[in-house]
């Protein structure tokens, strides 16, 4: 019988996507660390989940494993997650690319209502999608037509 292969392994977090690229890779920790631009103990720290890497480092582990492992993001706060993830932004980092405040990035990162209509455009703008998926469904209908304009007016009647 065939011995797996220490790859063969399902990663359950983003230190084992590391290891199992690694070891298929055939590289060792310390090629990775120069890799991704980090200490050694890091990488290990990392590959037995005693930490964590930071957001700085995820543009260079998504390069390194050349795919993002987490969930496809599907909400607006983890659209927003995974954007700075992508850039590797802190939520300040983030906040002053859309000229905002960083507790309003974070507000919405966790998942508040984006109040203003030029916040919704910039928003939009930066994660490319359509200006209705960033106005929040919790918006009474009559102020998402009001603020976006393109929703009908549920109480129009037609003159006779």
């Amino acid at each position: 019988m065939l011995k797996p292969k220490k790859s063969d392994f399902e990663p359950q977090n983003l230190g084992e996507h590391i290891k199992r690229c690694r070891l298929i890779r055939e590289l060792s920790q310390k090629e990775v660390a120069t890799m991704l631009h980090v200490n050694l103990w890091t990488v290990l720290n990392w590959e037995k989940g005693h930490t964590e890497p930071p957001i700085k480092s995820m543009p260079a582990i998504f390069r390194f494993l050349g795919y993002d492992p987490f969930p496809e993001p599907k909400t607006l706060p983890e659209r927003l997650l995974a954007k700075r993830r992508e850039m590797g932004w802190s939520i300040k980092e983030a906040a002053m690319e859309l000229g905002v405040d960083e507790g309003t990035w974070g507000d919405w990162e966790r998942g508040k209502t984006i109040l203003f209509t030029k916040h919704r455009e910039l928003v939009a703008k930066h994660l490319k999608l359509d200006i209705l998926v960033v106005v929040d469904t919790k918006v009474h209908h009559e102020v998402a037509r009001t603020v976006i304009g393109r929703l009908p007016n549920p109480h129009y009647q037609p003159k006779k």
